[in-house]
């Protein structure tokens, strides 16, 4: 489905302000946003990333081999730059992806890694139908599809009464960080013309508007008492919204605000567990915001991305490895690219 269909269809839902404009705010080009040192980062980042790839297509190594959701993100890394499948200077690396992640379907329509971590297989699954989502009209195979609406299936089968999803495919409980995952997911899907009832994506997003709080921020959980503001998981409920159709309102505005405590500063290191996922997160948000919100935010991160890399041309993570950081870095960086259908406004 192309943009324009996309936008009618959610603008029929009531998700998108009468307000919003795709080209409300001027924004500088990529020619701009990126810079020479960037470019050079991006490209050693890319080229680090290709010599990891494992031979049966997936990505990681130690505890987190194959790891279904890292080398989903490791393919969009690919495509950030303009590769798709089979086509472009890493189109190789892109095809072998999808073998993967087709292969480590299961019958459920669950799309894991064997060995999934104990915080079960729903962020995985999540991030390899978003990607392999990305991937379909640009790959003509006949299981592509097949799986993709399968894996479709199962996110909308899984949703629990409240509207969210959490580590397992079960309706039982709920948090806005996988619920944000399985929402993504579900929009890049219907983009590519799979179906995805309006039901499940209005339940969603009254799932991740009941989780802000009072300061803008979002809360992990709307059960026991739901917990203070975070702002990973803030900047990815912007996103929920956004992938909802949601670009403007009182919610965003607010949530936006929030963000802006945390824009990235030189000199001063706020480097965690979650740092990598926020910034993905965040950049997507400022992306939509456009105008002074991106203006800030992206030549802030960006320089701090930079001065992180590593000599080999990898970004490292203390949780989840190199392969992790180095994809969702290079995502972040080459976001003016606007190349993957979910990032474009």
């Amino acid at each position: 489905m192309n943009k324009v269909a996309a936008f009618a269809w959610l603008a029929l839902l009531g998700f998108i302000s009468p307000a919003f404009s795709q080209t409300a705010d001027p924004e500088k080009s990529a020619a701009e946003m990126i810079t020479p040192a960037s470019q050079q980062a991006i490209d050693r980042g890319l080229e680090w990333l290709a010599s990891r790839q494992n031979d049966d297509g997936g990505f990681g190594s130690g505890a987190v081999r194959g790891n279904a959701a890292i080398s989903a993100l490791c393919g969009m890394a690919f495509m950030s730059g303009g590769s798709t499948p089979g086509r472009g200077s890493h189109g190789i690396r892109v095809q072998k992806t999808i073998d993967y992640l087709l292969a480590a379907a299961q019958p459920s329509g669950c799309i894991a890694e064997a060995n999934v971590s104990g915080r079960g297989p729903m962020y995985s699954h999540g991030f390899a139908t978003l990607f392999l989502a990305e991937c379909y009209g640009m790959s003509h195979r006949d299981t592509l599809r097949e799986k993709l609406a399968e894996a479709v299936k199962l996110i909308i089968n899984s949703q629990n009464k409240e509207g969210g999803w959490r580590y397992f495919p079960k309706k039982d409980d709920a948090d806005i960080s996988v619920t944000v995952c399985q929402v993504m997911a579900l929009r890049a899907a219907h983009n590519a013309g799979i179906f995805v009832p309006h039901e499940t994506v209005e339940r969603a997003v009254d799932y991740v508007k009941k989780c802000q709080n009072a300061d803008g921020g979002f809360m992990y959980q709307l059960a026991a008492g739901g917990g203070e503001s975070r702002f990973p998981r803030s900047a990815a409920a912007i996103v929920a919204l956004n992938s909802a159709g949601i670009y403007r309102g009182a919610e965003v505005a607010k949530a936006l605000d929030y963000l802006d405590q945390s824009l990235p500063q030189p000199g001063v290191v706020r480097r965690d567990e979650n740092y990598e996922y926020g910034q993905y997160y965040a950049v997507q948000a400022m992306w939509h915001a456009g105008g002074k919100h991106w203006a800030r935010w992206y030549p802030a991160i960006r320089e701090e991305l930079i001065a992180a890399q590593r000599t080999d041309g990898s970004w490292t993570s203390p949780s989840w490895g190199a392969e992790y950081a180095t994809a969702m870095s290079l995502i972040i960086l080459q976001m003016p690219e606007n190349q993957l259908p979910i990032f474009q406004r």
